[in-house]
This record gives C-alpha cells, sequence and structure tokens, in this order.
C-alpha cells in the first residue's frame, strides 16, 4: 500500500511542476509584451511630442508672418494720411497733392472791353467789372494756369504730439505769361504753414472764411461777390471746434477822388474768434472778426488816425438727402472790405478832417448741389454784396452793390477726373447809377492727383 501511495503521489507531483513552469513562461512572456508596449508607447508619445512642437513652431511663424503683415500694412496705410500718398525720410513723411486744370473761357463785357492778358478773363473779379464804356465781343482764352502743387509734411516728434507743415503753389495772378509763344507763368505762394498740435503757424484762409462752404463752381471763387475769400499769415489755436487768431492786419482806405491807398500803418492784428459745429445733417460756423484800421500823417498828411472795424460771418453745408446739400455764407460788418468779394470795397474812406469812416457792407451767397448719378452732378448759386458807402467822400465811381448768378454741370468719367461746363452772369453798380455786366461760358477739365 505504501508503494502504491508513493507510485500515486509521483505523477501528481510532476504535473504540479508543469503548471507552475508554464505559469512563469506567461508571466515572462506578459511582462515582456508590457514592455514592448511600454516602448512602443515611448516612441508614440515622442511623436506626438514632435508633432506638437512642429505645430507650436508653425503656429508661431504664422503669428510672426501675420505681424510682419501688419506692420506692412500700417507702413503703407501711413501715407494715405498725408492725401493717400507719400514716402518717409526718416521720422518725418513727405506727401504732395494738387491738381492738373485746363480752362477754356469765353465771355463778354457790357460796359467795355476786358485788355487781353487781364486777371479779370481769368476768373470774376466783381470790383473789376468794366462799367460805362462800350460792349465788347465775346473773347475766348484757353488757361492752365490754376494747376496747384501742395507738399505736406507729418514728423514722429514722440511724447505724443504732432508736427506737420504744408506749402501749395500755383499759377494765379502771376506774371511772365504770353500768349504769343511761350504760355509761361511764374508760381505763387498760396498757403505756407506749421501746425504743432493745436496751434498753426505760417499763411492760410483766414479764420474768417469757411472754406468747406464753398460751392463747386468751374470759376476760381464762384460766388465771389457775396463770399468772405482771404489767406494771410496769422498764429491760430484750435481746440474742438474753437478756433482763436490773430491774423495779419491791412488798411485799405479810399482817398479823396476815390483813389485806393494802402497804408501799411497798421499795429495790432485782425483778431478772430469762431466756432465749428458738425452734425449729421451737416455743418456750421459762425465767426466774429475785430479790426483796428489805422493811418499816419505820411499817408496822406492829415495826422494819425485809427477806427474800430468788425463783423460777423454765418455760413454751413445743410445735407439733402443722400448726397445733395445746400450751402450758404452770410457775412455783415463795419470795415471788412478787403475781406469780401476780393476786396471789392475799400475798408474806409478818408473824411476832410484826416478821420477815417469805416464802410458798411453786407453779403451772402446760397448754392445748392445736385447729385444725378455717381458720374454727374450740378450746382446752381447766386451771391449778394452791398456797399454803404459814404459818398461825398468816396466820389460816386466807386461800387454800391454787384452780385452774379451760376450753373454747371460736371461729368466725371472716373473718380480723379472732372470735365464740366459752366455759365455766369455777374453785375456790378457804382454809387452815380452806371453799371456793367459780364456773361462768361467756361469748359473746364481737372485731373486731381
Amino acid at each position: 500500500m505504501l508503494a502504491a501511495t508513493c507510485l500515486t503521489a509521483t505523477p501528481a507531483a510532476a504535473q504540479d511542476a508543469g503548471i507552475e513552469e508554464r505559469l512563469d513562461r506567461l508571466e515572462a512572456l506578459v511582462a515582456s509584451l508590457l514592455e514592448r508596449m511600454d516602448a512602443e508607447q515611448g516612441r508614440m508619445d515622442a511623436r506626438q511630442a514632435e508633432t506638437l512642437a512642429a505645430t507650436e513652431q508653425a503656429l508661431a511663424e504664422t503669428r510672426a508672418l501675420q505681424e510682419r503683415q501688419v506692420q506692412l500694412a500700417a507702413q503703407i496705410d501711413e501715407p494715405k494720411k498725408q492725401e493717400d500718398k507719400g514716402f518717409r525720410v526718416g521720422n518725418t513723411t513727405i506727401a504732395y497733392a494738387g491738381y492738373v486744370k485746363l480752362d477754356a473761357i469765353s465771355q463778354r463785357t457790357s460796359g467795355g472791353q476786358v485788355g487781353t492778358g487781364s486777371i479779370v478773363r481769368d476768373f470774376l473779379i466783381p470790383g473789376a467789372i468794366p462799367v460805362g464804356g462800350p460792349a465788347s465781343g465775346w473773347d475766348s482764352d484757353f488757361s492752365a494756369r490754376q494747376s496747384r502743387l501742395i507738399f505736406k509734411t507729418a514728423t514722429d516728434v514722440g511724447n505724443g504730439h504732432e508736427l506737420n507743415s504744408q506749402i501749395e503753389l500755383d499759377f494765379m495772378v502771376t506774371p511772365g505769361g504770353d500768349e504769343r509763344v511761350s504760355n509761361s507763368y511764374q508760381p505763387r505762394l498760396r498757403q505756407a504753414f506749421i501746425t504743432y498740435d493745436n496751434w498753426l503757424f505760417g499763411q492760410t484762409w483766414s479764420t474768417f472764411q469757411n472754406v468747406g462752404a464753398l460751392p463747386e463752381s468751374l470759376d476760381f471763387v464762384g460766388t465771389t461777390p457775396g463770399t468772405v475769400f482771404e489767406r494771410q499769415p496769422m498764429i491760430r489755436y484750435t481746440r474742438g471746434g474753437l478756433m482763436i487768431a490773430a491774423e495779419q492786419a491791412e488798411t485799405t482806405v479810399t482817398a479823396p477822388g476815390g483813389a485806393r491807398v494802402l497804408a501799411g500803418d497798421d499795429t495790432l492784428p485782425d483778431f478772430v474768434l469762431r466756432y465749428n459745429l458738425a452734425r449729421d445733417w451737416g455743418s456750421f460756423s459762425a465767426a466774429g472778426i475785430v479790426r483796428n484800421l489805422r493811418i499816419t500823417d505820411d499817408d496822406f498828411g492829415t495826422g494819425t488816425d485809427s477806427a474800430l472795424g468788425y463783423g460777423v460771418s454765418l455760413s454751413g453745408k445743410v445735407k439733402l438727402g443722400d448726397k445733395d446739400d445746400l450751402r450758404f455764407m452770410g457775412t455783415v460788418g463795419d470795415g471788412l472790405g478787403r475781406y469780401i468779394g476780393l476786396n471789392i470795397v475799400n475798408d474806409a474812406a478818408l473824411d476832410l478832417d484826416g478821420d477815417l469812416d469805416p464802410i458798411f457792407t453786407y453779403s451772402g451767397f446760397a448754392a445748392y448741389r445736385h447729385v444725378w448719378s455717381d458720374k454727374w452732378r450740378s450746382t446752381i448759386a447766386g451771391s449778394y454784396f452791398k456797399a454803404d458807402n459814404p459818398v461825398l467822400l468816396t466820389g460816386g465811381t466807386v461800387t454800391d452793390e454787384s452780385w452774379n448768378v451760376l450753373a454747371n454741370l460736371i461729368f466725371s468719367p472716373v473718380r480723379p477726373v472732372d470735365i464740366g461746363i459752366e455759365y455766369m452772369y455777374a453785375e456790378r453798380s457804382l454809387e452815380n447809377g452806371l453799371s456793367g455786366n459780364l456773361q462768361k461760358i467756361q469748359v473746364s477739365t481737372k485731373y486731381s492727383f
């Protein structure tokens, strides 16, 4: 029995040993599989890390490219602040603008012939309309002298300050031209000024004049009899809609007999206060001026005298619908002569005691602009001027009143080009009752750049 038991137990023990051996091999296999899986996971993590790094690098490069594009766009846009054109030199952006314009003008006058080469044949000067002579025929002239050049600069001076300048030239009312050979004309200075933040120093449009209210006309000014029109040196301060300026003074005097004298004895500037209001419906400006009119003994030999000049001008532009507008100006005052209508009358007259008597005037214009389509537009306008001359001092040959009307049609085949035709009628009356008129047909082509 013992032997049988031993024989029976031996196979069982061997069987258990075999199972344990297989379990060990299985465990080793599992461990090897796990090791290979861990290695593969490590390689996958490494590839993912490489992919992530490559993605981040690509994103960084994309962001850098976008930043360079933004910087480039800013460099391209910066000159656009200066009339969409310009280039940079150091911290200064230099830009240019202007236009080339050809005027073909045919006009006739009822009260006398306007001589060839006279500026009265280039644009309307109300105080120079001939009076009292025989009527002229239709006189025609071609000219490109209104063409204009504008140069601007903007300098980055840091600390949030703005430093700019502008110089503007054209060829109007200058000598040198002829209609025989060359038609050459000398350039003239229109504007030259510096601006630093809110301050302006230099020559530009008078603060008493609202350029934004001027109507669109082919004539150089258009509604000249009723328009404040003056460019001169000044110091101006602007804050929001408020403008305060001290501007060049110049007293124009009517001497006994009607002659114009420029005294040149002014000691105080002309002071101007103006407020501008801009709203969705349009814009409005109110301006006031105070002047010290002055002469001294060396002008007339009658001693030194001064007088107060003053005036108010209201002007603006009212939108009518999406594109049309109404523009207007009304001015009244004493001693404003040289500011109105290209100096139609003088600031003051000299009495027998050598004292200045300021001349009271009132004037104004209205203009309606209608846009027919994207390429066609028209303006109709009228203006009026009246002077209260002291006739006993000025005589009867000075201008009493002047007025004009105009209508035009302008075609723009492409955005920077205007081609237009305009008809104008203007009239001037003297204190002695004589009058004369001017009729003008003008065709113009202008390319703005």
